[in-house]
């Protein structure tokens, strides 16, 4: 019997595909999470933000890139490198290891992150594919990265409890999470709406054309931040609101500046600018959250 080579698996290509660096993008909730967390087990959230981030958040990538087989720029490549076999072993590998070591924070965080698995296969697996349908596509990213992951984290930071945990505030927390992810993802689609269209996806972009994409986004945007007016507001931490609007101030000048060159010109909805925009916001973002979680330390405000 041939000797099993795992390190062979993870061939040029492959690693591409798993697009470590996109991570970032998804770490704004992880963020948001542990600086809302009551009193936190730092040795379990580390090892849930590596789980997530190392194994589980790329792994997803990698399984889209397996499924979707593309030819054209995608998140975080310009030019994906054809698909190796290898991607998939590596992307089994990846959730094997993610589900068996979250049991290590706690059985509440496996189960969780087992499920967001189950989900994000079955958001790519091309005999279900959740993502070739507009709402049904836009509903799972806009729940499982946003709502469930705000839960899934949460679970892993401190003690957890399904009875205590879904207050009002933490209601408004996962809401706003969503909304966040609702407002970057349509954006995220915009250049890719006839690559999508020829591989049988129909994404909430194309549905909403370049116009309606700004709109239905900036309107998940003005709500978030309405709803996090409202929870800082009632906490009366107007300190934390002031700097959220003064980081987000670049972010909406970005984006006025951008859907007005769209509008002129769609070429302009290219994954070069998409890309920028995407960084941006993630960005400020993760700088804004990042500040409440160094504030618990050091009580600046």
């Amino acid at each position: 019997m041939g000797k099993l080579n795992i390190i062979s698996w993870f061939d040029k290509s492959t690693v591409k595909h798993l697009r470590f660096p996109f991570s970032f993008h998804l770490m704004p909730v992880f963020l948001f999470a542990l600086s809302q967390a009551g009193t936190i087990n730092w040795k379990n959230t580390t090892l849930a933000f590596l789980i997530l981030h190392i194994l589980i958040y790329p792994s997803s990538n990698g399984y889209n890139s397996y499924q979707d087989k593309d030819e054209t720029s995608i998140g975080g490549l310009k030019y994906p490198p054809k698909v190796s076999e290898n991607l998939f072993y590596v992307t089994l590998l990846f959730d094997l290891a993610g589900i068996v070591l979250a049991l290590l924070v706690s059985l509440n965080f496996s189960l969780f992150v087992f499920l967001y698995v189950l989900i994000s296969r079955a958001y790519s697996y091309r005999k279900l594919r959740l993502k070739k349908y507009a709402i049904i596509g836009f509903l799972t990213v806009f729940i499982f990265q946003g709502a469930f992951s705000y839960l899934m984290v949460s679970s892993a930071l401190t003690e957890f409890s399904f009875a205590l945990f879904f207050t009002a505030n933490n209601l408004i927390c996962m809401s706003v999470a969503s909304l966040f992810i609702g407002s970057v993802y349509p954006l995220t689609q915009i250049y890719q709406h006839q690559s999508d269209k020829k591989d049988g996806v129909t994404t909430i972009s194309y549905k909403l054309g370049y116009f309606g994409t700004f709109v239905f986004s900036s309107v998940m945007f003005g709500i978030a931040s309405a709803l996090l007016y409202y929870y800082f507001d009632k906490k009366d931490q107007i300190i934390a609101l002031i700097l959220f609007f003064t980081l987000m101030f670049p972010v909406v000048i970005r984006l006025l500046f951008w859907f007005n060159k769209v509008r002129k010109d769609s070429m302009h909805a290219n994954f070069e600018n998409t890309m920028r925009m995407n960084l941006m916001a993630s960005a400020c973002m993760n700088a804004y959250f990042f500040i409440l979680i160094l504030n618990r330390s050091f009580n600046w405000f």
